[in-house]
Formats: C-alpha cells, sequence, structure tokens
C-alpha cells in the first residue's frame, strides 16, 4: 500500500510538471497578446502618450548626440551621464509639470553653486585643519534648513524639489576638494544642455496643457453628478422588478471618480500655473476658480454618495407617503441634473448663459420643494406603524435633495465668479450657434441660475407644531402612528 501510494504521487507530480509544460507556451502567448492589446488600448484612449514616449526618447538621444561628438566627449566626459539622468528625471508628462521641474533644477543649481562656492572661499579662512569642520557644519546647517523648508505647504507644492536639489548640488560642490571649479563647470554645461532640450521639446512638440486638463476635469466630474442623479432617478422610482445592477454599478463608479479628484485636480492646478500663455485664457489662468468648483463639486458628491445608500434599502412596495412625495422627489431630481449640465456647457463653451428671470413656472426649483412640503405636511398625519420605518426611509431622501439643490446653487454661483473672471461670452441669441442648440435642446431651461435655495424652516406650521420641533435646514415632520 505504501509503495503504491508513493508512486500515485509521484505520477500526480508529473502529470502536474507535465501539464504546466504543455501549456507554458500557451500562457506566454496569451500574455504578450494581453500585453499588446493593453498597450493598444492606451494609445487609443490617449495618443498624447505615444507623443510623450516618442519626446522622451528624443530629448535622451539629442543630448547623448550632442556629448557624442569628440570634441565635446573628451571634455565632459563623466557629465553625459548626469545629462542623460536629468532629461529622464525632469521630463514629466504635462508642460506645467516639466517646466516646473526644469526651472527649479536650474535656479537649484544656481544657488547651491553660489553657496558652495561662498562655503569653499569661507573655509579657506579657517586653514586646512579648519577647513573640513566649517564645511561640515555647513554642509549640516544648509542640509538640515533645505530639507525643513520643505515641509511649508506652498514651498512643497511648488519648490519641493528645487529645495532638495539645491542641497545636493551644495553639498558636491563642498566636497569636491581643490577642483571645485571645474565641477561647477561641468555641473551648469549639464544642466543647462538638459533643462534646455528638455523644455524646448516638451513645449514645441504636441504639448500637454496642465490647464486644460483641469478644465477638462472639472467639466467631466459635473456631468459625472448629474448622471448619478438620472442614474438615481431611473433606479430608485423604478417598477418593482425592472432593476439594472450594472446601470447602478456605472453611475456609482463615477460618483467615486468625482469623490477621489482632488489631489489630481490640486496637481493639474499648480502645474498650470507654471504654463506660458495658452488656450482661450492666456496668462489668466483661474485655478483657485476651478479648484473651488471642484471642491463644492465633491460636496455635492457627498451627499449623493448618502442617496446611493438608499437604493439597497428602498421598500419593495411604494407606501402612500412615497407615492405622494416622488413627483416633487423626480422635479427636484431633473432640475438638478439639468442645471449641472446647462453649468458644464457653460464652462465648455465658455457662455454666459441668460439667468433666470425667477418667475414661477413648472421648472423652478422653488415650486418643487413647495410641492414636497404640501405632501410632507399631508402624508404625515396618516401613516401606519407598519410603514413607519419606510417613511423615515423616503423623509430622508427628501432632505438630501434639497441639500443637494442648496450645492448645486453654490456650484451655480462658483461657476458665475469665473465666467467674471475669465470674461465668458455672452450668448448671442440672433447668432446661430448650433452646438449649443444641440446640447441644450434636450433641456426644459437652459439658465445659468435655475435653482433657487430655499432653506425649508417652516415644514410645521407653529400652530401645527405641538411637540416644538427645531427648526433648520431638513424637514421636519411629526409622525402619528395609528
Amino acid at each position: 500500500m505504501d509503495i503504491d501510494s508513493k508512486i500515485q504521487e509521484k505520477n500526480s507530480v508529473f502529470n502536474m510538471l507535465w501539464n504546466q509544460f504543455k501549456w507554458f507556451p500557451i500562457k506566454l502567448i496569451n500574455k504578450f497578446s494581453n500585453i499588446a492589446n493593453n498597450t493598444i488600448n492606451i494609445g487609443k484612449n490617449d495618443p498624447r502618450k505615444i507623443w510623450h514616449a516618442a519626446k522622451v526618447g528624443l530629448s535622451l538621444t539629442l543630448v547623448i548626440l550632442f556629448y557624442y561628438s569628440w570634441p565635446l566627449y573628451h571634455s565632459f566626459e563623466q557629465s553625459a551621464i548626469m545629462a542623460v539622468l536629468t532629461v529622464m528625471v525632469a521630463f514629466e508628462y504635462t508642460a506645467g509639470a516639466t517646466i516646473s521641474k526644469c526651472l527649479n533644477i536650474a535656479f537649484a543649481t544656481a544657488l547651491g553653486v553660489s553657496l558652495g562656492i561662498g562655503a569653499k572661499y569661507l573655509a579657506k579662512f579657517c586653514g586646512k585643519e579648519g577647513e573640513p569642520i566649517i564645511l561640515g557644519c555647513l554642509v549640516f546647517i544648509l542640509g538640515a534648513l533645505g530639507t525643513f523648508t520643505r515641509f511649508y505647504p506652498h514651498m512643497q507644492r511648488r519648490y519641493d524639489y528645487g529645495c532638495m536639489f539645491s542641497v545636493a548640488t551644495f553639498s558636491l560642490v563642498t566636497v569636491s576638494g581643490d577642483r571645485y571649479l571645474e565641477l561647477v563647470k561641468q555641473r551648469i554645461s549639464t544642466i543647462m544642455v538638459s533643462v534646455a532640450t528638455v523644455m524646448v521639446i516638451s513645449l514645441v512638440i504636441r504639448p500637454v496643457w496642465a490647464g486644460k486638463d483641469l478644465h477638462n476635469l472639472i467639466i467631466a466630474n459635473l456631468e459625472k453628478l448629474a448622471s448619478f442623479l438620472d442614474g438615481f432617478e431611473s433606479e430608485y422610482f423604478q417598477a418593482i422588478g425592472e432593476g439594472s445592477k450594472d446601470k447602478e454599478k456605472g453611475f456609482l463608479e463615477a460618483l467615486k471618480n468625482v469623490l477621489g479628484s482632488k489631489a489630481t485636480e490640486e496637481s493639474l492646478a499648480n502645474f498650470a500655473w507654471w504654463e506660458p500663455a495658452n488656450g482661450p485664457f492666456r496668462f489668466n489662468n483661474p485655478g483657485k476658480e476651478y479648484l473651488k468648483i471642484g471642491n463644492l463639486g465633491r460636496d455635492c458628491a457627498c451627499h449623493l454618495h448618502a442617496l446611493s445608500g438608499h437604493l439597497k434599502s428602498k421598500s419593495k412596495a411604494p407606501t402612500e407617503f412615497h407615492k405622494r412625495t416622488e413627483k416633487a422627489c423626480k422635479r427636484i431630481i431633473t432640475k438638478s441634473s439639468n442645471a449641472l449640465k446647462c453649468l458644464a456647457l457653460s464652462i465648455k463653451t465658455r457662455t454666459q448663459l441668460p439667468s433666470s428671470t425667477g418667475e414661477p413656472g413648472p421648472y423652478n426649483t422653488k415650486f418643487a420643494i413647495d410641492e414636497l412640503r404640501a405632501a410632507l405636511l399631508i402624508t404625515t398625519r396618516t401613516i401606519s406603524e407598519e410603514d413607519t420605518i419606510d417613511v423615515i426611509t423616503a423623509m430622508s431622501v427628501a432632505s438630501i435633495l434639497i441639500d443637494v439643490t442648496r450645492c448645486v446653487d453654490e456650484i451655480s454661483k462658483a461657476v458665475g465668479e469665473l465666467s467674471i473672471k475669465t470674461r465668458f461670452q455672452k450668448e448671442d441669441k440672433k447668432k446661430d450657434n448650433s452646438t449649443s442648440i444641440k446640447a441644450l435642446e434636450k433641456l426644459p431651461a437652459p439658465r445659468l441660475q435655475l435653482l433657487h435655495h430655499e432653506i425649508v424652516n417652516d415644514a410645521v406650521k407653529e400652530e401645527e407644531n405641538p411637540i416644538g420641533a427645531i427648526k433648520g435646514e431638513h424637514v421636519v415632520c411629526e409622525i402619528h402612528v395609528i
């Protein structure tokens, strides 16, 4: 029995190894096929990445050819490696990031070299015995100060790389001995060649502007918020059995992208500050206004994320309260969604849309909030005990939707400030703008300020408030269980 079991174990091990060996070529081919498909997809989704890779290769080639020429190679043989490394470090995807690193490297090198030469001259007055002590103390002081300076938020955001590079250059000059002037010459020439090559290629050949990417990101986030509202309306108020998990997952993922876009927006705004005049904004790049709109959009996304939790907890059989408030909630959702789409279009086309005249109508948000308030007052007195939990959930949804209208109103004000600073063009009614007409023809009222801030303080009237409900920005309802 023991012999048979050992033979079976050997056979099983042999079969496993044979299967691994037999399927290895197929797995290898599939692996390379997946890599090729991913590479093609990356290039199709954003062709700028292919151009970026080509620009980096061109920069390295030019620097190598420059140093490979016979006279220069023998003069700067040791600094050729540093030039290649500088190109690899300084070349970034966006033009703003590249300019930021190149200028940081250039000014940091000049500062480090100047301080290093000054430190060498100062140390000579102390003689040969005191020179290393003075240089060591100066390296410690400058290294500590340079590192501590990087903790300042403003320095860390824009000059972090320059602080680090200046300390490194200063240290190299101080430890170079008596031949420090030769090192300074090589260092400056290396930085000049590398930085000039990188900046020229980055700005001349298909530049990627961080300001334009920030502009498109803000527009995309507003459109994702509107898409979530549309998806939430169709999913939450749908008939029983008509759910779509794939659709729900789609607009929920879009909302998560909005919530996680803060770091990207701040990075793009920082890099856009370094960029020269480009695009419609020229030197007046509205980075702060874009960040404000982005922050307000994330505040709105937080409220919408709270709404997403009600998709799973909704009741299968709608209650009377749910039916009475459905129309008003749908109206608020539709108005908020249309407002976000309209604001995104305003930023995209750089056009000031005409403001609302304040006339009451079926698409006025104040009218929808009043309608919701009336439904709450009518239905809260006739709630059965079985429907209490469902009613509380529906009330929570209504309260969050009112907060969403407030957030969208704040976003509309921020877009108005952006339009004033960047001088958006006023919409010419006589001009046949086919793009704007096609984009707005599906919206019931294409206006900039579609919402009116309404704080629902008197959802429970004073004479009908026996429990003394506290007034606030949320709907307060009195529930009588019968």
